[in-house]
């Protein structure tokens, strides 16, 4: 794993390009969440963290699938506050959060000239995905969720 200052991991940024828009010429609505999850996988290499390390593979044997980790998406809400348009560049904070057993949450922050634009939040629950139930988050992410929390205090909710 990479030790860095957790800034370099939640602080992102990206231009909202032509196909991120609608007919409108703004940002739809469905990118903002697609951004949200891969600015999450980003964050996670610059952490040191490979996505295999993370994310299942499908082409598991059935007996594998015992041991592996899922982290579904549980609740996602997002807002946009100011249109974004193509050619707009976007910085992208991450503020993840430990909750119960098993759950995390990302909110992301989108910020257009230090004015804020939008916002978003996704929810995970970690589940075994042989059976399907609940379980612990992965070691991995329990370490990158206390890493990200260095600058801010550890904030977690029983």
């Amino acid at each position: 794993m990479t030790y860095l200052n957790p800034e370099a991991w939640l602080n992102l940024n990206r231009v909202v390009r032509f196909g991120d828009t609608d007919a409108a010429g703004v940002m739809h609505f469905l990118q903002l969440f697609r951004w949200c999850h891969e600015a999450w996988e980003e964050s996670l290499e610059i952490y040191g963290l490979e996505a295999s390390s993370i994310f299942p593979q499908t082409n598991f044997q059935k007996d594998d699938a015992k041991d592996l980790i899922g982290l579904p998406i549980v609740h996602c809400h997002a807002d946009f506050l100011r249109p974004l348009h193509n050619g707009d560049y976007v910085d992208i904070e991450l503020r993840p959060e430990k909750l119960e057993r098993g759950r995390f949450q990302i909110e992301f922050n989108f910020k257009k000239n230090n004015t804020k634009v939008a916002k978003g939040l996704i929810r995970h629950q970690a589940i075994n995905s042989h059976t399907r139930k609940c379980c612990l988050l992965p070691d991995e992410i329990t370490l990158w969720l206390e890493a990200s929390s260095v600058t801010r205090g550890i904030t977690t909710c029983n």
